[in-house]
């Protein structure tokens, strides 16, 4: 089973009703034993200089609380996981000690398709990374804010369409 790390990583009203439609009744959504949900920690990371940021970049959880659940799988192999729970990284420029904590704790839905590609339908914050010419967002590392979906074709090629939102560099905040 592939793994989707959430610190990767929706459409306003329509986002909110696949989640709404995505949870079972009488689902208590808290990650407690039968529920469905079960924990998805997050890994630190770090980029070298010129990956993401003209400075080697580091991150790593100081909260994490997200939880998973495979909501289903259909016929084509997609196998569609939701995500939830409160995130928090510290993004840390090693070379002058700067921090920021970054909030990652939005919620999604994640299409993992078959040709490895992903669709995440998100609310709220997630970090997301961009490599030059990985996407239709300048490289970078940001906070990803709002109701947006976040596609990744199976070559890495990110596209972020927004319905609302926005991104903040934190390059620029560790800087």
């Amino acid at each position: 089973m592939r793994r989707v790390l959430v610190s990767l990583v929706s459409l306003g009203a329509v986002g909110a009703a696949l989640l709404t439609a995505a949870a079972p009744a009488g689902a208590t959504g808290t990650g407690a034993p039968g529920s469905g949900w079960e924990p998805a920690p997050s890994s630190a990371w770090s980029y070298p200089a010129g990956a993401r940021c003209d400075f080697a970049v580091r991150g790593a959880p100081v909260v994490d609380e997200v939880v998973r659940r495979t909501v289903g799988v259909r016929a084509d192999g997609t196998e569609v996981v939701e995500y939830k729970g409160d995130l928090v990284v510290r993004v840390l420029n090693p070379a002058t000690g700067r921090t920021y904590d970054a909030d990652a704790s939005g919620r999604a839905l994640v299409e993992l398709h078959p040709d490895h590609s992903q669709t995440w339908y998100v609310v709220g914050p997630i970090l997301a990374g961009f490599a030059e010419g990985g996407g239709n967002v300048p490289r970078g590392l940001y906070t990803v804010d709002g109701a947006y979906t976040l596609e990744v074709s199976p070559t890495g090629y990110k596209t972020l369409t927004f319905l609302h939102g926005s991104t903040d560099s934190l390059c620029e905040k560790v800087a």
